[in-house]
This record gives C-alpha cells, sequence and structure tokens, in this order.
C-alpha cells in the first residue's frame, strides 16, 4: 500500500485566500452536527465534549469553522464562542443567515432585509464579535425579491458588521445578479463526488475566485441511492485500499483536486474523524485516478 504521507503537488495547494485576504486551509470543519438532535435543534447534548472538538480542530491546523443562525438555532454559534473565543489569530468564522427554524421540521426561509438585519446582530453578539468574517444568504426566499436580501447584506457589509458576504443555494443567475449589488466572496452549496449536479456554479466560481464550499461532501443524498452509488463506492475502496485509507478520504481528496478554490467543512462529532478529515488534504491522487474519479 501507498504511503499516505507523500508530499502534495508543488501545483496543489492546500490552502486558498477568501476575496483575497482571508487565508484558509482548505479542510475547514462544518459546526451542523454539534447540536441537539433529532433535527439539528437545541444545545449540543455534551457541551464540554464540543468544546474540546473545536478546540482540538483548530489545534490541529483547522482555521475555517462554518456555522449557522439556523443550527440550534443560534446554540451552535454559542457553543463556537464558549469553545474558541477569544478566537486565535487566522481563525475565520462564516455563518450564515436568513432562515428561521422554529422547530426540528420546521425549516423556513425568511430572506426580508429586517429579518436579515436581527439575525446578523444576533450572530454578531453570540460569536463574541464586532464583525463577522463571512456572513452567507443560508438561501434565497422565493417570497422576497433577491436584489431586496442581498442589498441588506451589502448594507451590513458597508456598516462593518460584515467582512465579507456570501450566498449559499443558488444559482449562477443569482450570483451574477448578486456580483452587480456587492461583491461575493463565497458561495456554499450541495455537491460531492456522488452529486455534481452543481459542476457548473462550481466552475463559474472557479473562474471568478470566489471560494466554493461543498456541504454534504461525504453524504450521499438520501434520494440518490442505488446502483450508480454502490458503483461509486466500489472505486472509491479501491483506490482507498492502493493508499491505505479509507473511502471518505478518498472522496475528501478528489474534492481538493476538483478545483482550487473548493474549501471543504466535513462535520463530525469525534475528534478521531477530523483527525481523519484533515489527513485528507495530504493525499496526493495521481492523473490515473483523478481521471477515474471523475468519470464515476
Amino acid at each position: 500500500m501507498t504511503d499516505n504521507t507523500v508530499k502534495i503537488d508543488p501545483t496543489f495547494s492546500v490552502s486558498f485566500q477568501i476575496a483575497g485576504d482571508l487565508n484558509v486551509n482548505r479542510l475547514g470543519y462544518g459546526a451542523m452536527r454539534l447540536t441537539g438532535q433529532p433535527g439539528n435543534f437545541g444545545p449540543y447534548s455534551d457541551w464540554e465534549g464540543g468544546q474540546k472538538l473545536l478546540r482540538r480542530a483548530v489545534e490541529l491546523g483547522i482555521n475555517f469553522i462554518d456555522t449557522a443562525e439556523a443550527y440550534g438555532p443560534g446554540f451552535n454559534e454559542e457553543l463556537i464562542a464558549s469553545a474558541l473565543h477569544p478566537y486565535p489569530e487566522g481563525v475565520v468564522i462564516a455563518t450564515k443567515g436568513g432562515i428561521n427554524k422554529p422547530a426540528p421540521d420546521d425549516i423556513r426561509a425568511d430572506g426580508r432585509p429586517e429579518n436579515l438585519r436581527w439575525g446578523c446582530e444576533a450572530s454578531l453578539q453570540r460569536l463574541r464579535v464586532d464583525q463577522i468574517d463571512l456572513y452567507q444568504l443560508h438561501r434565497p426566499d422565493p417570497k422576497v425579491p433577491f436584489a431586496e436580501s442581498v442589498g441588506m447584506l451589502a448594507t451590513l457589509k458597508s456598516e462593518g458588521k460584515i467582512r465579507h458576504v456570501g450566498l449559499s443555494n443558488v444559482t449562477i443567475a443569482q450570483i451574477e445578479q448578486a456580483r452587480r449589488i456587492v461583491p461575493i466572496a463565497s458561495v456554499q452549496n450541495r455537491f460531492s463526488i456522488t452529486e455534481r449536479d452543481g459542476e457548473d456554479v462550481l466552475d463559474y466560481c472557479t473562474k471568478h475566485a470566489i471560494a466554493f464550499i461543498p456541504y454534504g461532501s461525504l453524504g450521499a443524498h438520501p434520494l440518490k441511492q442505488g446502483a450508480p452509488l454502490a458503483n461509486a463506492q466500489g472505486i472509491l475502496a479501491s483506490i482507498a485500499n492502493r493508499h491505505g485509507v479509507k473511502p471518505n478520504q478518498i472522496a475528501l481528496a478528489w474534492l481538493l483536486h476538483r478545483a482550487p478554490n473548493i474549501i471543504l467543512i466535513p462535520g463530525t462529532t469525534t475528534i478521531a474523524h477530523v483527525e481523519e478529515n484533515i489527513a485528507a488534504a495530504s493525499i496526493k491522487l495521481n492523473t490515473d485516478e483523478i481521471e477515474t474519479l471523475n468519470q464515476m
């Protein structure tokens, strides 16, 4: 089996500069699972354990942490602050707003400007910061003109409450519309080695040096099971065996090779799994392996 500690190709970077001024490691951490269950609702049941996990992730070099007002709601941001504030230099906390979640199974888009302002100010308090590094619209609200939602984020940026504006669950047309209002630093859409419907958005972001933050990077969509997924798992297992790693690490490594602007945010509730995910950034896939994975 191949040694997994081989050097990274010099053309392959393990870091990316969001909007040209936030230098982050491309293997980050998605904190959503550090919430109550079911439905990511309520405070995390092992608050102290969650704090230890977040601190260990930062110790291991993770400096990009993704959260959202809807996770908890609010409790996830509070946990991050309780674990890491005052934040170590270089650690970037990205959060999202524009969703109301009154119950585990009740999630409502709310892109009204007044709601976005309220949500941003509440996140500032929970995260204990004066400015949020990256604030993302969680999803467009079909009941509110998209330009009005983005316009409020532009206003909050001009007021210094947001450093950079991002979007989530958007199309290319929406990104272009938003860019006419305010610079867009990131896009967070669902994307993985087995779910590539959004490749056009990824390619657009790559062309325009916009960070692309795929969510669901390790989990197959529940509606996309069956033979294609089984075949993909077989290919991943074969390549993983060759490297002496796990299939999920190959899936992450492929994403890092897929485009230089991809920042990964796999989530987990165990330190061991955090360490395993971080190790994926050291896996050097060869040309044949990348081509095989590209064609899955």
